[in-house]
Order: C-alpha cells, then structure tokens, then sequence
C-alpha cells in the first residue's frame, strides 16, 4: 500500500468532502509531506511536487501552508470524534460500547497512521484561532470516552477512582498508536484495536 493509499484508508472517499480533485490532491500531498518531514520542514514547493503541480497551483486552493493543516486537522479530528460518537450511542453495556469505541479509534489511528500522525501531533503548528478550533473537537473526543467510563461507573461495570486522569491515560493509549504501528510489523490493526480495548477494560477495572 502506498503513503498516499494509506492516508485515505485506502478509499478516495477518506477525502470525499475535499474537492475539486486537485484540492484533494494537494490535501494528501500536505499529509505525506508534514509526517514525513515535520510541518515546518515542509515547503508549499514539496506539497505542490508532491501533487504533480506547480507551486502557484497550490494557492489557487489553499491560501497558506498552514490553512492546509487546519482542513486535513479539522478533517481528522471530526473523523475522529465521529467513530467515537458512534460507539458511545451503540445499545449495550458500558463495557461494550467502551470496547467498541477503543477498539474502533484505535484502527483508525492504525490503519490511517500517516494521517493520524499529523493530526494528533501537529496541533502546536496552528495559529490561535485555528488551534482553539481543534481543541475544542479534542475536548469533545474526551468527552465521549469520559461519559462512557462514567457510566459504566453507575452501572457498577467500572471501578475508577480518577475519571479525568483515566479518560486521559485511555486517550494516551489509543492515540501513541499512530507513532509506533507499523504496517509491516507483527500486528494488524484489528488486533491492536482487540489487544488495546483488554486493557483499558482491565484499566477501568471491568469484570470479566
């Protein structure tokens, strides 16, 4: 699978929403370049090489480096917050809809690495206006996983004594998975997704 497969899972329609297709190109250029050599390492003439372009080509669509990383963060981020959403409201148990959105959070960090890479880990390289935009949909993402662990806490499913210090540490955990998951490594992102959601289950103290 190539970089530019993988940053769209492998489906053009990752990317659906950003057209024209020379937009969405430039888009997934951007993200190649920013987790292979870091934002600020990155020129608009790499993105725009990367994309079969010419530089004067990329402001056409996007009217600064930066207003790239905003769209592929708020992207990501919506995407994100999305897969968990969808797990939380799911009929169940606490512990089984915490295992659905750990699980399903952590493939995608997997199977999208590239892109999650840059989401999860350029949020430094935003202005102000922009950053507090994605912190925001953060905050949401914690949110979910908060009120999830919270129930399973009134259900008497979950023993957790700190429920802002867990959310955090179970965030951690499904998020680092973009740094280190590779792709020709021993696991699949179904199985890290399994191995993961045994443990934050084990984290919150669930029985078994």
């Amino acid at each position: 699978m190539s970089t530019a497969e993988e940053t769209t899972g492998g489906e053009t329609s990752a990317w659906g929403e950003v057209t024209p297709d020379a937009a969405r190109r430039l888009l997934v250029a951007a993200v190649e370049a920013f987790a292979e050599r870091g934002y600020h390492a990155t020129t608009t003439r790499d993105i725009a090489g990367r994309a079969g372009m010419s530089p004067a080509a990329l402001y056409i669509h996007y009217k600064t480096k930066e207003e790239l990383l905003h769209r592929i963060s708020r992207i990501g981020h919506t995407k994100a917050l999305e897969i968990l959403q969808v797990a939380a409201r799911r009929e169940g148990t606490a512990t089984e809809r915490l295992t659905d959105a750990v699980s399903s959070f952590v493939r995608w960090h997997a199977g999208g690495r590239t892109t999650a890479r840059v989401v999860q880990y350029e949020l430094d390289s935003l202005g102000p206006d922009a950053r507090a935009e994605i912190l925001d949909l953060r905050r949401q993402c914690d949110a979910v996983v908060r009120g999830i662990i919270e129930d399973g806490i009134a259900s008497g499913e979950f023993d957790v004594l700190d429920v802002k210090g867990t959310t955090l540490a179970v965030m951690s955990l499904c998020i680092d998975v973009a740094r280190w998951f590779n792709v020709d490594g021993p696991w699949t992102p179904d199985e890290v997704g399994a191995l993961d959601a045994d443990l934050v289950l084990r984290m919150v103290g669930a029985a078994k």
